[in-house]
């Protein structure tokens, strides 16, 4: 078997990890180390990255994370997940790639050479600050595919995420029906999971409201846990129907509380 075949046969694996009710949950890592941590857990099916923390330990703002600073943070994490230098990862690894950055095809080329088999590519246009129209995502989700499919990784897994939701340059988000609108259109595209971000400032997305998305894309759905009291939580989401559960930048966060707590344990006594 080829490498490419080796390489889609994990596409493959990882795809068939998105069941409706009983969700995939991925503890996105941001570095090699969170990703050994995560990788040698027993419980551990897939490794994900979260651009925001990929971003944050590096010391920038998400939104100026550049598809190079990425692709380091990329090639590192799954320098530590292959067997030897020039194999391919021991387990599923998904790549947060933002927008998808200038050229959307390339940067798929790009992360399936380090040994990804999917990732997260949102509608939201960053260098312009805007929502991409609905015929401009999916569009740019068609060429994710089509170049994944030329790559040699037909299977390749598309988390599709929409920022509809959320406040926009002073504009009020869309309705969860918007969310749908778009959720539908980008599964037909070719997406295997739609991942709905309700943002911090609303609280995510609520209960009724993932009800609501899991029924209209007959569970392939993506949610992101929030690790704080109130929030949903895994058996909850599963009781729900949802296929994918992330956590984003949540243990990233915890990190460095925990590290600014010790830090701040020693640091009193110099005073």
């Amino acid at each position: 078997m080829t490498t490419k075949s080796m390489q889609n046969e994990l596409a493959v694996k990882f795809r068939k990890l998105h069941i409706p009710g009983e969700p995939l949950v991925l503890t996105n890592v941001y570095d090699a180390a969170t990703a050994s941590i995560i990788a040698e857990h027993p419980s551990t099916k897939a490794i994900a990255t979260a651009s925001y923390a990929v971003a944050a330990s590096q010391g920038i703002a998400d939104e100026k994370l550049t598809l190079s600073q990425n692709l380091a943070a990329v090639r590192s994490i799954a320098a530590v997940l292959k067997a030897h230098s020039d194999s391919l990862p021991r387990i599923p690894f998904t790549v947060d790639i933002q927008d998808g950055y200038e050229d959307v095809a390339a940067t798929i080329r790009e992360i399936i050479a380090l040994g990804a088999v999917g990732c997260n590519l949102e509608d939201f246009d960053i260098a312009k600050n805007r929502l991409r129209p609905i015929p401009q995502a999916v569009e740019r989700i068609e060429l994710a595919i089509q170049a994944a499919r030329e790559a040699g990784v037909p299977d390749f897994v598309i988390n599709a995420r929409t920022d509809v939701l959320l406040k926009h340059d002073g504009e009020n988000g869309g309705s969860i029906e918007d969310a749908v609108e778009r959720g539908k259109a980008y599964l037909e595209a070719g997406a295997c999971t739609v991942f709905v971000w309700g943002g911090s400032a609303r609280g995510g997305v609520s209960k009724e409201e993932v009800q609501r998305l899991v029924e209209a894309f007959d569970g392939r759905l993506n949610v992101k846990m929030t690790l704080e009291e109130g929030y949903l939580t895994v058996p909850e989401l599963r009781e729900l129907g949802v296929a994918r559960i992330s956590l984003g930048p949540e243990l990233y966060r915890a990190a460095m509380t925990a590290f600014k707590e010790k830090a701040d344990a020693v640091l009193g006594y110099c005073g």
